[in-house]
């Protein structure tokens, strides 16, 4: 049974039908990919997954329940968090303020502790720049504490936009791998990105996405040997 089932979701902005019909699914484990050219429909399927954008049709299932209508906290509390694009990190808070909101839904103070001290090990810049105004950070910092409040929840399923976006190469480079961290750390990864190359090649599957629509799926092997991805995606 997928972890994430998503079936012929529409959602309209007025009468602009931006997604027609879009299903898919992530199984347990898996680095699922959606690419697309901007327009395409990616932030929006990713809004509508969460609860931030209504759906007019389809419906969305995550781990045996119907969260088609389900109100975005309440989907938190189920095990799904996303890293939105753009980051969003709260801007005047600390870095540790950050993170600390990032484990709203737990309540064991020792645990919360415990995942702050994980996160300095794994991030050890932030650890660095715990007491840092988070808008003060660099753009791989403001990613980095973002992608660390994400995983303060636990999360069964991480929902990232747009991860690598404005980013140095070298710091792309290290974002996909602590994206593969994730996956072998047992949270399964729903990965948005305009760079199809590195996305594609750390998924286990992925889909692409044009004008609202899936045009074209298989494995991330199968679509970075794929002709019309190279031409379309790949600058081939």
């Amino acid at each position: 049974m997928a972890l994430l089932e998503v079936k012929n979701l529409e959602v309209f902005y007025g009468v602009i039908r931006a997604l027609k019909g879009v299903s898919f699914e992530v199984n347990q484990g898996e680095i699922v990919t959606l690419i697309g050219a901007n327009g395409a429909g990616k932030t929006t399927t990713m809004q509508s997954i969460i609860g931030l954008i209504p759906s007019s049709c389809g419906s969305v299932f995550f781990d045996g329940h119907d969260i088609t209508k389900m109100q975005c906290h309440k989907i938190v509390h189920l095990g799904m968090t996303q890293v939105p694009e753009g980051r969003r990190i709260f801007q005047e808070l600390t870095v540790y303020e950050n993170l600390l909101m990032g484990a709203f839904s737990q309540k064991d103070k020792n645990l919360i502790k415990a995942d702050i001290e994980n996160i300095y090990e794994r991030f050890p810049r932030l650890g660095e720049r715990r007491n840092q105004i988070a808008g003060t950070l660099s753009g791989g910092e403001q990613q980095m504490l973002a992608m660390g409040r994400a995983i303060m929840s636990h999360p069964k399923l991480l929902l990232l936009d747009e991860p690598s976006m404005g980013l140095s190469p070298l710091l792309v480079d290290q974002v996909f791998e602590i994206i593969q961290q994730f996956r072998n750390d047992g949270t399964t990864v729903l990965l948005v990105e305009q760079n199809a190359g590195k996305s594609l090649a750390i998924s286990d599957r992925a889909y692409v996405l044009e004008l609202g629509e899936i045009v074209l799926s298989g494995t991330g092997k199968e679509l970075i040997s794929s002709d019309s991805v190279k031409k379309a995606y790949l600058g081939g």
